[in-house]
């Protein structure tokens, strides 16, 4: 019966894991977008030329940056708690933040309103897998704690 639980246990450890890369791989995957083809996107921000690029690219260096939590919640959600915890914080004040941002810009630009709605049903995703993973490793994470004391 032991075993069984330690089994259970290290099942839900390796979903939390996946939950996990799988929003990192998505966040990397736009990150590149931005980087190597950065004139692709920028209309979509009502940006163009040197600056568009640019401001675009920008975004792509911030994703690549944004990961480093997310990484570390990957290899080890129990042992890097801290990191799996800011995950769903940055993810969800992301998601937050540009729900804010998009009421507060005019009808008049729809394609910049249908951008950043992109990015609020992204980070959505994304936060409800965080948020899967968090609870997946809770336990753990309280057992743990519980063993350390």
């Amino acid at each position: 019966m032991q075993g069984e639980a330690v089994q259970i246990e290290a099942r839900k450890v390796w979903i939390a894991r996946l939950l996990v890369a799988i929003v990192i791989f998505i966040n990397l995957q736009a990150a590149v977008q931005y980087l190597l083809n950065p004139n692709a996107y920028s209309g979509a921000f009502e940006l163009e030329g040197v600056p568009g690029m640019a401001a675009v690219m920008g975004v792509g260096i911030l994703y690549v940056m944004w990961q480093v939590p997310y990484v570390f919640a990957a290899i080890n959600p129990i042992a890097h708690r801290l990191s799996m915890t800011e995950a769903v914080l940055m993810q969800t004040i992301g998601l937050l933040g540009e729900t804010w941002m998009r009421s507060r810009i005019p009808a008049e630009h729809a394609i910049l309103r249908n951008s950043i709605l992109r990015y609020i049903f992204f980070d959505a995703g994304g936060l409800v897998l965080l948020i899967i993973a968090w609870f997946l490793v809770k336990e753990n994470v309280i057992a743990q704690k519980k063993a350390e004391d």
